[in-house]
C-alpha cells in the first residue's frame, strides 16, 4: 500500500517542471508590473474600472465626469463638486460626501454605504434602485430626488420624508412618492 503513495521519476519531474513555470510567471508579472492577480478576470480587477479607494478627494471638481461603475470606498470628498456625474452602479462606503454637490448625478443602482452625506446638495438626483445603507443623510437637499426602487431603511426614510419635495425632472417621479411617504 505504501507503494501506491510514492511518485515516479515522472511525476516528480512534471510537478517540478509546473512548479517553476508558475513561479516564473509569477515573478515576470512584478517585473513587469503588471501583477500576478490582474490575469484572473474579474467584475473588481477590470481595467476600465475607476478606483479611488482610501484616497483624498476633498474639493474635486468631477462635474459631468461620467464615473460610471466608480469604487470610492472610504474616500474623502468633502465639498466635492459631482454635479451631473454619470455614477451609475458606483460604490460608495465608508466614504465622506459632506457639503458635496451631487445635483442631477445619475446615481442608478449605486451602493451607498455607511457614507456621509450630511449637507450635501442631491437636488435632482436620480436614485432608483440605489442602496442606502447606515448612511447619514441630514441637512442634505433631495428636492426632485427620484428615489424609486431604492433599498433604503425606515428610519432614514421618515427623515428624509420630513424634508422631501418635488418631482425629478429626468425621470418625472414626485420625490414623496418614490420614497413612499405617507401624506
Amino acid at each position: 500500500m505504501v507503494e501506491n503513495l510514492r511518485w515516479s521519476k515522472t511525476d516528480r519531474r512534471s510537478w517540478g517542471i509546473i512548479c517553476l513555470t508558475g513561479l516564473w510567471v509569477y515573478c515576470l508579472s512584478f517585473m513587469l508590473g503588471v501583477g500576478f492577480l490582474s490575469f484572473v478576470p474579474s467584475a473588481a480587477a477590470q481595467s476600465n474600472t475607476i478606483n479611488y479607494t482610501n484616497t483624498d478627494l476633498t474639493g474635486r471638481n468631477f462635474a459631468g465626469e461620467d464615473l460610471n461603475g466608480g469604487v470610492f470606498v472610504a474616500a474623502e470628498m468633502r465639498e466635492a463638486n459631482l454635479q451631473g456625474a454619470n455614477l451609475k452602479g458606483a460604490m460608495f462606503t465608508k466614504a465622506n460626501l459632506y457639503g458635496a454637490n451631487l445635483s442631477e448625478t445619475d446615481l442608478t443602482d449605486a451602493l451607498i454605504d455607511r457614507v456621509t452625506l450630511y449637507k450635501a446638495n442631491l437636488r435632482n438626483a436620480n436614485l432608483t434602485g440605489a442602496t442606502l445603507t447606515s448612511t447619514v443623510i441630514q441637512e442634505t437637499d433631495i428636492t426632485n430626488v427620484d428615489f424609486t426602487d431604492a433599498l433604503i431603511d425606515r428610519f432614514t426614510i421618515s427623515l428624509l420624508c420630513k424634508v422631501a419635495s418635488g418631482t425629478n425632472p429626468t425621470t418625472g417621479a414626485d420625490t414623496r412618492e418614490s420614497l413612499g411617504c405617507k401624506d
